[in-house]
């Protein structure tokens, strides 16, 4: 943890502490907060450049409001460590996104005063208006908070909440942290629209110079007074906001402590729902990341003096990685190819992309359903839609995928980054439910690379169909199988075996078969030395290789699936259901995820309690099966 003496904030346990200072000290206070920031997660890793934008909004929520009893409800979540840092969290910050230790994001089993768990956007006004609405309907009497930035004001979720929310009669408070910036570089009208006073100061001015012209004649004067607040909405987003019920403050400085606590606790005495709009700067206070805020949005542990730097030792490519290459390569060669994301142009490894194909580049925003719709519109108009999304948001579009894709069987790819364990982001950001929500899908078909040379040629594979095909692959580096130059696809459906078992059922126990379905591949190849068992590489969950699964299945007695994604409904489930029809019995042993959420840690240490790594998966083979342990 940090060793820098923080003489103030080490007095700050909790909110009532911060309540009981003085206002005086409230800036010191900023300052020791914003530093134990950066000295935090310099030696942690995790998010920075959105806590260090948050510092004051948190400080003066908390001293405004009675929390916990009256409620903050974090959009995003990424931006809550000033929050946890001051609710009694400050000693464990060593601890951050690591196994056991605390969450990135807002965990309402962690602490009292995270009233609501959050990890994706968008989400902070609906939560915070049932709280509202709760607490109206028991009589009690408190507020609800939602505060909103990121960009997550471009989702369409935000703007129902806000439809409903300005009806109801109830004590909400909508922040809009306004700092530019989601993870990625703003996009849409509705950011323009929100940016044209980033700072309030052309507002001010304009209103200034009228009231000094006008000063000398009163009645014009008074005129202009009561025009003002129409005028205003030609130049500010009250009027979208107040046209949705709400009552709009701002824009003010969000690094103003003696403009933000002044204007909350009047905000606490207004009727009905409030909307205060508030401009922030990722990265505040440190340099480089004000610099570049999107390097420093979530790095690894770094120097705080020197700043983030290159590795001496280049390393190895990542999926994400792989991807960006074949998508520059593919569109270079396919004029059809357009690429989409929705916000995560970065994390998807579009950057190139997006440099090179300009205008067959469209980043949506925080949309992932209209993401989905948007490619379908596209490939109803003979383009070639590749959607660079994770496999979490994509849940966040599945009613797309049904009925606006896949239904009309249109071919779109799938790009599915960070399918499986995460590591660091933990269950919010794990993508373990692709397989079992994508196989059930008619037209849809789901590959699994084993690794970045697959990856590649699956993703050509992908592109040549005429009907939707989604490609997951996992977060970081795989088995550091180069890729080929080539865009050469692999047959689409059609697995094969890596490794056959040496002996008969007759010679030394039963032979085993592991069937793995992705990266996991790697690892059964380990485990299969030891149990002398067969390795099939599936490369398919959907369609399931039926002819190689039937004659693996004739050859052995006794078959294991492998996948890092949720058994219930799995590869594993498919492959079952594949027997039972064929009307083949065989012992299956299903290894997966199990039926729990995975929380954040290390992932190759949350892989081996799971069981899924080599060692884990003879163990599970040898008890299930009851075979002997060889020394």
């Amino acid at each position: 943890m940090p060793t820098t003496p923080y003489p103030l904030l080490q007095t700050v346990n909790n909110p009532a502490d911060l309540r009981r200072l003085p206002r005086t000290e409230l800036k010191a206070l900023a300052t020791e907060l914003r530093s134990f920031v950066i000295d935090s997660v310099a030696q942690t890793g995790g998010h920075l450049s959105s806590n260090l934008g948050t510092v004051e909004l948190t400080i003066a929520l908390h001293r405004v409001f009675n929390t916990p009893h009256d409620r903050l409800v974090w959009d995003v979540g990424h931006q809550t460590y000033p929050h946890k840092i001051l609710t009694g969290r400050r000693d464990r910050m060593s601890t951050l996104r690591q196994l056991g230790g605390l969450s990135g994001f807002p965990q309402r089993a962690e602490s009292e005063y995270d009233t609501f768990g959050t990890a994706h956007s968008s989400t902070s006004i609906s939560a915070a208006l049932g709280m509202a609405l709760a607490a109206r309907s028991k009589g009690e009497d408190r507020h609800a908070v939602a505060i909103i930035g990121d960009g997550a004001m471009t989702a369409g979720m935000a703007f129902e909440a806000l439809n409903n929310a300005g009806v109801e009669d109830c004590k909400l408070l909508v922040v809009l942290n306004d700092n530019d910036m989601s993870i990625s570089p703003p996009v849409g009208a509705l950011n323009r629209y929100l940016a044209q006073l980033m700072s309030g100061q052309f507002y001010a001015k304009a209103k200034n110079v009228g009231k000094n012209v006008l000063k000398n004649a009163p009645p014009l004067l008074e005129l202009a007074k009561r025009l003002e607040q129409q005028a205003k909405g030609m130049v500010v987003p009250a009027t979208l906001f107040e046209k949705f019920g709400f009552n709009y403050i701002g824009p003010i400085d969000g690094h103003d402590l003696d403009s933000l606590i002044p204007t909350l606790e009047n905000i606490k005495s207004l009727p009905g729902p409030q909307f205060l709009h508030v401009v922030t700067k990722k990265g505040q206070g440190y340099k480089q990341a004000e610099a570049d805020p999107i390097a420093y949005h979530g790095p690894g542990k770094f120097d705080p003096s020197v700043g983030l730097v290159k590795p001496a030792t280049p390393p190895k490519p990542t999926f994400t990685q792989v991807f960006g290459d074949w998508l520059c390569d593919m569109a270079a060669q396919d004029q059809r190819l357009v690429g989409i994301t929705p916000a995560m142009r970065e994390g998807s490894g579009m950057v190139e992309f997006h440099r090179r194909f300009p205008e067959r580049y469209y980043d949506v925003g925080i949309a992932e359903q209209h993401a989905v719709t948007f490619a379908a519109g596209l490939a109803c108009e003979g383009l070639k839609p590749v959607v660079a999304i994770y496999s979490t948001f994509l849940q966040r579009g599945y009613d797309q995928m049904i009925h606006d894709v896949a239904l009309q069987n249109l071919p779109v790819v799938f790009a599915l980054d960070r399918a499986g364990l995460v590591g660091a982001d933990g269950a919010t950001h794990a993508g373990a439910y692709d397989i079992p929500f994508i196989r059930c899908i008619p037209n849809m078909a789901l590959a699994c690379p084993a690794d970045e040379r697959e990856c590649r040629q699956l993703l050509s594979t992908a592109f040549a169909q005429n009907q939707p095909v989604a490609v997951r692959y996992p977060r970081g580096a795989g088995a550091g199988i180069a890729p080929l130059q080539s865009l050469d696809p692999l047959p689409f459906g059609k697995g094969e075996i890596r490794r056959q078992c040496s002996h008969t059922a007759t010679d030394n126990g039963p032979r085993i078969a592991i069937l793995a379905f992705g990266t996991l591949l790697y690892p059964a190849l380990q485990a299969a030395q030891a149990l002398d068992a067969t390795v099939v590489n599936m490369r398919w969950a959907k369609p399931l290789d039926i002819e190689l699964l039937l004659q693996v299945a004739a050859e052995h007695d006794l078959l294991v699936t492998l996948e890092e994604g949720a058994v219930a409904g799995g590869a594993g489930s498919a492959v079952l259901e594949a027997l039972a029809a064929a009307k083949v019995q065989r012992p299956v042993l299903q290894l997966g995820l199990p039926d729990v959420f995975i929380e954040h840690g290390d992932p190759a240490k949350l892989l081996a309690l799971q069981g899924l790594d080599a060692q884990g998966i003879e163990q599970a083979v040898r008890m299930h099966f009851q075979l002997p342990h060889h020394p």
